[in-house]
């Protein structure tokens, strides 16, 4: 057996003693959404046999959120297949006969708009009035002729001007009026109509980017996400069938569900946590699952190592459980990473991967369903856009909140009715979605009626006999639906999200001065950075790996960005422990 005792060259060996003589590296994998299954999924498939997936909810998912009412299935969460050349969640459901109840009006090759595309949006203002259809396309093709021009600035390096502030929402917003203004052939009324128009499609765009607001989105960043080429799909079964095909190959004690994580301690300098830093839990304060854990009856803090062994990181659960690991695959949301990541992570995160979660953005999208027992709409009809006529000069997408409503962009109609019965999908996003959610379903049905009729100008329409709406921004595991470069951000900052921790010898320096560089309020005055002693020689590789939508550079905010992150971490271990044992003992 070889010797555990510290040895000359033990400052170039990457890898612990302790972990050769075990033999197989212990993952731990945090979050079941796709990228996390992902994740597992190949690791297990290459021959680890070490790895635990800790879920905080009580199921798996993440932001897939399949709900079945009746013969139908409504997602709250992700909804479409964004392409299908070379899409992995498209070729997975393809593969697996999901598709083959999708009909044409749930497969679209253009540009989507949120959810339906059979049949003719009408257009609707605050007055009850319907805009007039040719209103509607001249309007159409003129903001996707801007909108095409807002890929350029990434695509072909054009320089943004400081009228456009850095921003997707001011740029068109100023283009398209000032087109609409300086059209002769348009009276002075149709351009009213247009100009209001403008604000309907930015909060659709909003709604799309899961911004707050589309001026919040970068203008110089916005052409770097990547459209995967071919027709956008959805399954009728429910997008949970992906995830439930990713998790049939991983054994089910492999994912520990109701297990929310409270703290990773990684750069461990010993086999047992240090100092103060995880506080004992008194008896009886936590849930504990002995499961492979431990014995009935063992204390949290015990049963998960020998006393001999080291390792890098320590996983600290909320019911006090703490489990040791070689490496760690954090797959949080952004959201989290926002509201958490100073009590999250000891020692602290290094400074530019603070900066990129605070300069990168995530906002909330919800969803408002609305069943009715008859449809008050033509069969021709596949949505109803809400165009408010007073907002034709307004320059924000804000709103006060007992106008919350307001960020309504509109409602789709589900196709086909015989799957889903008389049912519309309302979106709203940003802070108002943030109200909306603390409001009752009585109330929000009641507000949704009441637009409706404003709107068609029909006063008899029925309130729905049912509603059902998504909560992602409340939801304390998510704290939003995905996410986008904010003004301020690039490209840049995911990859600064994505890369593992520790960092490499030629980043330590920059990280071991971040208290000097960054405001001291980022950091807690508890929480000291991380060591860089020499006399420990090196530190273990790849401790704490980042995945999820927000760490893909070119497919953020999807659920294939969110599978391949997986996959591509895996490979970062895969490729490691594939060196190592190709060295022999």
């Amino acid at each position: 057996m070889q010797s555990c005792e510290p040895s000359g060259d033990s400052a170039d060996d990457p890898l612990s003693c302790g972990l050769r003589r075990r033999g197989q590296p212990r993952v731990v994998v945090i979050g079941a959404g796709l990228a996390g299954l992902a994740a597992a999924r190949a690791l297990l498939e290459q021959g680890f046999t070490d790895v635990t997936v800790l879920e905080a909810s009580r199921h798996i998912g993440g932001r897939v959120q399949s709900v079945r009412l009746g013969h139908a299935t409504f997602e709250l969460g992700a909804t479409w297949i964004h392409g299908s050349h070379g899409n992995p969640i498209y070729h997975l459901a393809e593969a697996n006969g999901l598709l083959e109840e999708t009909t044409d009006g749930e497969r679209s090759v253009g540009r989507i708009s949120l959810y339906s595309k059979n049949g003719v949006a009408c257009y609707l203002t605050n007055r009850g009035r319907r805009i007039p259809k040719d209103v509607v396309e001249e309007f159409s093709d003129l903001y996707n002729e801007v909108y095409n021009l807002t890929q350029e600035f990434f695509r072909h390096g054009k320089p943004v001007n400081a009228e456009s502030q850095n921003s997707v929402g001011v740029f068109t917003r100023e283009k398209v009026r000032n087109r609409i203004r300086d059209d002769p052939d348009d009276t002075e009324a149709t351009k009213r109509l247009k100009l209001a128009m403008i604000q309907q499609y930015l909060k659709v765009e909003s709604c799309e980017s899961s911004s707050h607001s589309i001026d919040e989105v970068s203008l110089s960043a916005f052409g770097e996400w990547t459209e995967i080429p071919g027709a956008h799909h959805i399954i009728p079964s429910g997008f949970m069938r992906v995830v439930e095909l990713l998790a049939e190959g991983i054994p089910p004690h492999v994912i520990q569900l109701g297990k929310p994580v409270r703290c990773i301690h990684w750069d461990q300098a010993s086999a047992r946590p240090r100092g103060p830093e995880i506080q004992p839990c008194g008896e009886g304060d936590h849930n504990h699952d002995t499961g492979e854990g431990g014995q009935s009856g063992e204390s949290p803090q015990q049963g998960r190592w020998d006393e001999d062994e080291q390792w890098p990181v320590v996983v600290e659960c909320e019911d006090c459980e703490v489990i040791p690991a070689d490496h760690v695959i954090v797959t949080v949301s952004l959201g989290v990473l926002k509201r958490q990541y100073t009590s999250f992570f000891r020692p602290c995160l290094p400074t530019e991967k603070v900066a990129a979660i605070h300069r990168l953005g995530i906002g909330t999208t919800d969803k408002i369903f609305l069943e009715f027992e008859e449809p008050f709409w033509g069969p021709e009809c596949n949505s109803l856009q809400f165009v408010w006529e007073d907002e034709a000069e307004s320059c924000t997408l804000t709103y006060p909140p007992e106008l919350w409503y307001r960020k309504i962009c509109g409602f789709d109609v589900l196709y086909p009715p015989e799957r889903y019965g008389h049912v519309l999908s309302g979106w709203i996003c940003g802070e108002e979605a943030l109200v909306m959610e603390k409001c009752d379903d009585e109330a929000v049905a009641e507000i949704c009626t009441e637009m409706l009729r404003q709107f068609t100008g029909n006063p008899n329409i029925p309130k729905p006999r049912r509603i059902l709406r998504s909560s992602w921004g409340s939801n304390p595991y998510f704290r939003g639906s995905y996410s986008y470069t904010q003004v301020g951000s690039s490209g840049a900052d995911v990859e600064k999200l994505a890369k593992p921790l520790p960092y490499t010898e030629s980043s330590k320096t920059a990280h071991g001065s971040s208290t000097k560089q960054q405001p001291g309020h980022l950091f807690s005055s508890k929480c000291p950075e991380q060591s860089l002693d020499p006399s420990r020689g090196s530190m273990k590789p790849m401790q704490v790996l980042f995945s999820g939508e927000a760490t893909h550079r070119k497919y953020y905010s999807t659920t294939h960005g969110a599978l391949l992150s997986g996959q591509r971490e895996a490979a970062r271990l895969i490729e490691m422990y594939r060196d190592l044992f190709q060295q022999g003992p």
